[in-house]
């Protein structure tokens, strides 16, 4: 039987193919998020507009349960209550997780050679970040060999972007708007270990890095390393991300790792600058 806009009303059991909640996983997951997310897969091409029941037949969930899901999912803006009727959609919002995660990845592929071949110049683990909210995110990072030093960053881990040289490394060339919408959100995961500087400590530090192009200190988050970071600038002026090359403190001297690496971190910002230009994966950091 067919709904007024035309969906065929689903089973009580919910859409076919819909993966079902399993109990015995209820310790290890959070299930009120599970059902939000049933919710949001419960809209499809073929049913973009539905009505509560609508969605509680698709997702599985009944009437109670995906009342207080739209309500949570209409207040975080992930759906929209259609003005004088009793459907819901979906909002542009969901659009922009999946936009972001296929940002992330052509960025990953057209990052990583690049990244790949600094390492095999310098011999020095590399990485390539973005911001994130308020954080500095790593998307890209290349190990020179099988060596593991420190704290082992991996793609994905998110850092207040004022705290760590990379973070830097783009706030600095970021338009003012845009750097202070960075400072003024939260960070993901905020760590008394590692304080988001002051703004009378953070101004001089951005004006060297403007002055200089590059950042060269001793690592807070792990002390045994050394860190030099570099922004990509892109076509318009401003740093669509950052690019960073950690060395074992005991083995470089500053003057040894910037001779070595400064010039071919340079060059390599410039390429991923222009691959990102030429593929149209450039992050939405500069964005205005």
């Amino acid at each position: 039987m067919a709904s007024p806009n035309g969906i065929a009303t689903q089973a009580a059991a919910g859409r076919p193919g819909m993966p079902r909640l399993d109990p015995k996983e209820a310790k290890s997951s959070v299930q009120s998020l599970a059902k939000g997310l049933r919710v949001l897969e419960a809209f499809s091409g073929g049913a973009d507009e539905m009505t509560l029941s609508e969605i509680a037949v698709a997702s599985g969930l009944d009437a109670g349960t995906t009342f207080r899901m739209l309500n949570t999912l209409v207040s975080a803006g992930y759906v929209v209550r259609i003005p004088e009727s009793r459907r819901f959609r979906l909002s542009l919002k969901v659009l922009d997780l999946g936009f972001n995660a296929i940002a992330h990845k052509d960025l990953r592929a057209v990052v990583r050679p690049l990244l790949q071949s600094l390492v095999d110049e310098v011999s020095e683990a590399a990485s390539f970040a973005v911001i994130e909210g308020g954080d500095v995110l790593y998307i890209e990072r290349v190990r020179a060999g099988f060596t593991r030093l420190g704290v082992d960053i991996r793609i994905g881990t998110t850092i207040p972007a004022a705290v760590t040289s990379i973070g830097r490394a783009i706030l600095a060339f970021l338009p003012e708007h845009r750097l202070e919408r960075v400072l003024a959100t939260p960070p993901r995961h905020p760590s008394a270990s590692l304080p988001t500087p002051e703004r009378s400590v953070l101004e001089p530090l951005l004006a060297a890095l403007r002055r200089d192009g590059y950042v060269l200190e001793k690592s807070i988050i792990t002390p045994d390393l050394r860190l030099l970071a570099v922004p990509v600038i892109g076509a318009d002026g401003w740093a669509t991300g950052a690019i960073s090359v950690v060395a074992p403190y005991a083995q470089s001297s500053d003057e040894n790792l910037k001779a070595r690496a400064l010039e071919p971190m340079l060059a390599t910002a410039r390429h991923i600058a222009r691959a990102q230009e030429a593929t149209g994966s450039t992050s939405s950091v500069a964005a205005p």
